[in-house]
């Protein structure tokens, strides 16, 4: 309950309250006794007195005829029956009288008899009317051991106190009229402090709720409804205070908005980096990696994140160049190889001095593309160097042959430059293919694009080879499915395409082996899955649509896995088995005259057991 504004404010407030009632409550029941008892203490004094005044008179001596002096009076009880005279008075005023002599002795007793009442001269209120001329005293005298309340006066004749009048009351009536009046307090105390708890409760709440409202905004905002606001209502402190949370949340709002903008854009740049970017803290944990790091590193981000820098990293030589960053407090680079990946990194670690002393940031950029750009350019100069070298070194030695005297052998001579001509149109050929080549890749051989029916691409290229493959004593089959789709292709070209893969099927098969080329269609749906049910592809770049997959597959030496990634490279040529003729650029040529036509073309092969090509290119619908 005390944990409420509502309660912690009305609380104390009717305690307050309730505790300056009580205790004026109980002041006002005191004031009022002390008043009736005062006030009943100067009526019985008044009554004594008046009790006295006649009893002086009735007592006075007679006059001494001789000296004209009054004698002085006396009272020794035996003047008259004072007994009598008390009752008497105690019946008029309804209260206890007793006369009492000089010495202390009851002369008069309303209520036991002279008799039966001790010497009263040491009584309090005796002793304090010989003293003050009026004495009172409270004591319990009566039956039922109630208050009573004893007041006398003394009897004055002459110049000497002659006796003493007492008047006594009990308390019970004054304690009756305490009582009801406290009573009366009490109940207006207890309206009074219900009153005041209604009050206090109102109060509270009045003050409280707009706190309330104010927290429950607040906790709104917490939670990111950024546009709550709360209207002020009052133009006290919790108003200012109101006002004064709205332009905080709005200036929030406008701070958060900016720093979420400028983080979607540094997330934007972050994700779509190619460079790995990871941030570590003081600790040396990853605090941030984009997208390109967890890849080049293969590990998932949200696993990475929070984990120990060498747990993310997985490699010595980039763990050691952090660890020299942090304890050198410079910035490291170095090249990079993960053996384990095949792939080249340049590593660059900054220090973050002001964020801890582990606190890094480590660029990962991936070289492995520029590496093989490079080792793909230093092999085409390598492979074109040899594929010239061979027919000029041909040339040279068909010239030196006939400059040194096989001019005038004209048998030699004719067969020399038959050898030349030979050379020549290999020259030729390889200049014509590479220009060929190069006006694909730039798109400046026209492309005659029209529906054709794949039988009508590979019939006729497998037709043409035919009499090759017999004079090879293979055995050349073709299995199209009947319901194949036509596909939009140059004729040409595409028949290019299956007669460079037929082509070299049936180069590099032994005698007694077997090319078969198929065709069927399929589909892969938006969620990848592959109809018709079973068909297994092993190529990923195909994405959803209809497709003709054209495929070629021979019983030849087979292709080595390291080979394999590279076939399709310029002047790229496996291994001595495949080294034989040609320049080495028809598969080259026959890859991106398939990426025109938008399809795609691979290979599978095991050494030894042959291999499969196959073309993928769009289904018509």
């Amino acid at each position: 309950m005390f944990l409420r504004m509502r309660w912690r404010i009305a609380i104390p407030y009717m305690v307050l309250i309730l505790v300056a009632m009580a205790v004026l409550s109980i002041y006002l029941s005191h004031i009022v006794r002390d008043t009736y008892l005062d006030d009943l203490e100067v009526h019985l004094a008044t009554e004594a007195r008046l009790i006295g005044d006649v009893l002086a008179s009735s007592g006075a001596a007679g006059v001494d005829g001789a000296s004209g002096a009054a004698s002085a009076p006396t009272w020794d009880g035996s003047g008259g029956n004072y007994d009598a005279l008390a009752r008497r008075y105690a019946e008029l005023l309804i209260a206890h009288v007793a006369i009492i002599g000089a010495d202390g002795t009851v002369l008069g007793e309303s209520e036991k008899g002279r008799n039966q009442v001790g010497n009263q001269l040491y009584r309090p209120e005796v002793q304090q009317a010989l003293a003050e001329g009026q004495g009172s005293s409270l004591r319990s005298s009566g039956p039922d051991g109630s208050d009573i309340m004893y007041v006398a006066v003394p009897v004055v004749l002459g110049d000497r106190v002659s006796g003493f009048v007492r008047v006594a009351l009990p308390l019970s009536q004054v304690e009756a009229n305490v009582a009801r009046l406290r009573r009366a307090i009490l109940s207006a105390a207890l309206l009074a402090a219900l009153g005041v708890v209604v009050l206090a409760i109102l109060v509270a709440e009045r003050t409280a709720r707009p706190v309330r409202q104010l927290t429950e905004v607040v906790r709104r905002v917490a939670e990111g409804d950024l546009s709550a606001r709360l209207l002020p209502t009052t133009n006290d402190e919790v108003g200012t205070l109101t006002r004064s949370f709205n332009q905080m949340s709005d200036r929030l709002r406008g701070t958060i908005a900016k720093l979420v903008e400028e983080r979607n854009r540094l997330t934007t740049v972050l994700d779509n980096m190619a460079d790995g970017v990871i941030i570590t803290d003081g600790d040396g944990r990853v605090r941030l990696i984009n997208p390109a790091a967890a890849r080049l590193l293969g590990i998932d981000e949200e696993v990475a994140l929070a984990r120990p820098f060498a747990q993310v990293a997985r490699d010595h030589q980039i763990i050691e160049l952090w660890q020299q960053c942090y304890e050198q407090r410079e910035e490291q680079f170095e090249s990079v190889e993960l053996s384990h990946q095949g792939v080249f990194l340049q590593a660059i670690v900054t220090p973050l001095q002001e964020a801890g002393p582990q606190a890094s940031l480590v660029i990962l950029q991936d070289l492995t593309r520029i590496r093989r750009l490079e080792t793909v350019r230093r092999d085409f100069i390598s492979n074109i160097s040899h594929e010239l070298r061979t027919p000029l070194a041909s040339l040279r030695a068909v010239v030196d042959t006939l400059r040194d005297g096989a001019l005038a052998d004209p048998p030699a001579a004719e067969r020399f430059l038959n050898r030349m001509d030979i050379e020549v149109d290999a020259l030729a050929q390889m200049v014509r293919e590479l220009l060929e080549l190069s006006r694909i890749e730039s798109g400046q051989v026209p492309f005659r694009l029209k529906a054709v029916s794949v039988e009508e691409v590979v019939g006729q290229a497998v037709e043409r080879l035919r009499p090759q493959a017999e004079r090879a004593e293979l055995t050349l089959s073709v299995d199209l499915s009947p319901d194949l789709p036509p596909v939009l292709a140059d004729v040409e070209r595409a028949q290019q395409v299956i007669t460079n893969l037929v082509h070299n099927a049936i180069k590099f098969t032994p005698a007694g082996g077997r090319v078969h080329v198929s065709g069927y269609s399929f589909r892969i749906s938006s969620a990848g899955d592959v109809q018709p049910e079973g068909l297994s592809l092993d190529y990923e770049a195909l994405t959803s649509g209809d497709w003709v997959l054209i495929s070629v597959e021979d019983t030849g030496v087979g292709i080595s896995a390291s080979d394999l990634p590279r076939i399709f490279e310029r002047f790229y040529k496996a291994d001595r088995a495949r080294s034989g003729g040609g320049t080495g650029l028809g598969l080259a040529i026959a890859k991106h005259i398939v990426q025109v036509h938008g399809g795609h073309i691979w290979a599978k092969s095991v050494e030894g057991q042959g291999s499969t090509f196959q073309v993928a290119l769009p289904a018509l619908t």
